[in-house]
């Protein structure tokens, strides 16, 4: 898989047991190594592998891993090298990077000291690197320890603020985030983006008990009361430009989100407190609004169908409209996107 970056682009490299190509050659001690420090025996890993998270691993978690890959199916498929610019692809100076920002373990968002609390932090910041994506990074490409898990931009689709203010402040409680791992949907939406992976391959095989924790980690042991939304009156939004949006929305949306915004079971989500609708940052909405979503199988037999992007034919006001629209009245969010956000996520 390609992973892109401000320094290049980084390749998921073959893990099979593959003598190879793969990891067939290694011992359980290289890969605690790799897990550990991110070098392997051939070489020193560049940080787009998140040793800097799972540096956290126990080394009985680290066997177990070793223990489950060696078990699957030999892959021959050759790696390929990361596409780099000078002086990003010299790859010594990783070891200077290390030196000057690699941590034995990452800042919390939350406080607690419950046996629950810690063992969601073991789960979402080691084995989950929930960081990784969620949290800022300077430079360099180091994580931003002075804001952890605040929100970060790693790709098309924004990963939001996971810290227990910006969940409250977008509705979560802790049992929708343990629904939301286990299914994938929520009453604040279902996963897309980069997360949709997330819950179907990883977190929807947490134990109840694992699920508990991991909420109870991200909104602290004592988590704080959900956010209540605004109404569009409380905002003071412009009649004209919501009832604009409202026609857009009715043209274009309604047919699948329900004419009141009421959603559709098996098929499209619905509007009223939607978490995407209630980021401050409009960046996710513009881009599913541009792009669409693809279908998503969901655990538990549930299926969200496919939603198509509308770049082609909405002009950038009008999709601005419409996402003013959404965020006053189901988001609780002021009617400031402008025609201009939309043109630079084009």
């Amino acid at each position: 898989m390609k992973l892109a970056s401000p320094f290049g682009t980084f390749y998921g490299t073959n893990i099979t047991p593959d003598k190879d190509h793969g990891i067939g050659n290694w011992s359980a001690d290289d890969l605690y190594k790799a897990l550990h420090d991110g070098v392997t025996p051939d070489k020193q890993r560049y940080p787009a592998m998140p040793y800097t998270s799972y540096r956290q691993l126990s080394r009985a978690d680290s066997d177990a891993i070793y223990a489950c890959l060696m078990a699957q199916k030999p892959a021959a498929v050759a790696n390929h090298e990361p596409d780099l610019s000078f002086p990003f692809n010299l790859r010594f100076g990783v070891r200077f990077w290390n030196w000057v920002f690699l941590e034995d373990a990452l800042p919390d968002a939350s406080t607690g000291q419950t046996a629950e609390w810690n063992r969601g932090r073991y789960l979402a910041s080691a084995l989950g690197h929930c960081a990784e994506c969620h949290t800022p990074r300077g430079t360099f490409g180091q994580l931003d320890g002075a804001k952890p898990l605040t929100g970060a931009a790693p790709g098309r689709v924004a990963a939001p603020d996971i810290t227990p203010h910006g969940l409250a402040a977008r509705g979560w409680t802790a049992a929708d985030l343990q629904t939301f791992f286990a299914t994938g949907i929520a009453p604040q939406g279902s996963a897309f983006g980069e997360m949709y992976p997330v819950v179907h391959l990883s977190s929807q095989y947490l134990t109840h008990d694992d699920l508990r924790a991991v909420s109870t980690y991200l909104l602290g042991d004592r988590a704080p009361a959900p956010q209540q939304l605004q109404s569009p009156q409380s905002l003071s939004a412009d009649a004209a430009q919501l009832e604009a949006g409202r026609n857009v929305y009715l043209a274009v949306c309604a047919g699948c989100h329900g004419l009141h915004g009421e959603g559709k079971p098996h098929a499209a989500v619905p509007m009223h407190g939607n978490s995407t609708l209630r980021q401050s940052d409009a960046h996710n909405l513009i881009a599913a609004m541009l792009d669409g979503n693809g279908a998503q199988d969901i655990p538990g037999l549930e299926r969200m169908q496919e939603m198509s992007g509308f770049a082609t034919q909405l002009s950038d006001a009008e999709l601005a409209q419409l996402a003013n629209y959404l965020r006053a009245t189901w988001g609780g969010q002021p009617a400031h996107v402008t025609a201009d956000a939309v043109k630079a996520l084009r």
